[in-house]
């Protein structure tokens, strides 16, 4: 089958001939149909997870997938061949992703039908990004009227963390350059969302509008130390790239390190959202399979929401 792959980290993903997977016990060997880009598969590439995964090559890439399942492993109940499913690829190891052909996963794992109503190239980027989204706004103590600021607003998670606490009723303050940023954010949701460039004075724009700081702080991009210095006192950040308790040197802030932690019921809960109209997936590009490489490319100069990839 085609995939994209690496043969050693950090390198630059190409597409190669791999074998096709079988399916174990407990697994379903998917048709992938759509997957997409996450910063997981760049920090991959770039070799930043090597010693802390295993690593087997040729490594497939790839986090999330949308497709078909093409057979069964001994023991799978509760799905059947010709099943519409997405998901989020999450093993012990690196090496037997998404950004391929086919993709085999565990049914204990994160996958769930694809409802109707859902796009499948919406499946295929939803997964991984959507839960990051959500997990990150669930640590959070949020109330109606309180304000959010999110670092990061214009990527694939903060794309979809910006509909998210906008619809919770909070006020979200979020980054973005002036011009196609900027039309990007505002463009997510009907809600108003109050935006501050942040290769400017970034404190002077965010006290402009939580004189006394704001409430939280979901830190996706950026200094996250700069960032807790715009919390109020006893506010909360919630980090996704690394930033700990200890970075803050006894400040009156909680920081929550969160990693995303996919399952069946959040995969659902987000299905539902978009199907509903509540969520959208933020897919502003769509790549076939050979161009995979372009994609990650393009993500690493800091394309604005989703990059899908078709893989069939």
């Amino acid at each position: 089958m085609r995939a994209v792959t690496l043969d050693t980290v950090p390198a630059t993903p190409a597409v190669t001939e791999v074998e096709t997977p079988r399916p174990e016990a407990g697994e379903l060997l998917v048709r992938v149909a759509a997957s997409s880009v996450n910063g997981f598969d760049i920090s991959t590439a770039a070799g930043y997870l090597e010693g802390m995964m295993g690593h087997r090559f040729p490594l497939v890439l790839g986090k999330d997938f949308a497709g078909t399942v093409e057979a069964l492993g001994d023991g799978v109940e509760g799905f059947a061949v010709g099943d519409a499913v997405f998901g989020v690829v999450m093993k012990p190891f690196l090496g037997t992703g998404s950004l391929a052909q086919y993709v085999t996963v565990s049914t204990a794992g994160p996958v769930a039908l694809i409802p109707a109503g859902l796009r499948v190239e919406d499946a295929g980027a939803l997964g991984l990004a959507g839960t990051a989204a959500r997990d990150s706004l669930n640590t959070l103590s949020r109330a109606k009227g309180e304000t959010v600021l999110i670092s990061g607003a214009t990527g694939g998670v903060g794309a979809l963390a910006v509909q998210i606490a906008a619809a919770s009723g909070v006020k979200v303050i979020a980054t973005a350059r002036p011009g196609a940023e900027a039309d990007f954010v505002t463009g997510l949701t009907q809600e108003q969302i109050h935006l501050v460039d942040f290769t400017g004075d970034l404190e002077a724009q965010v006290r402009a509008i939580a004189p006394d700081g704001v409430d939280a702080v979901l830190h996706l991009a950026g200094d996250g130390v700069q960032l807790a210095g715009l919390l109020r006192p006893g506010g909360e950040i919630a980090s996704t790239i690394g930033l700990t308790q200890e970075a803050l040197d006894g400040k009156d802030v909680t920081v929550h390190t969160v990693w995303a932690d996919p399952s069946t019921q959040t995969l659902t809960a987000l299905a539902e959202q978009v199907v509903s109209g509540a969520l959208r997936v933020p897919v502003t590009a769509t790549y076939p399979l050979e161009q995979a490489p372009q994609a990650f490319a393009a993500f690493g100069t800091g394309a604005l929401g989703k990059l899908a990839v078709t893989c069939s």
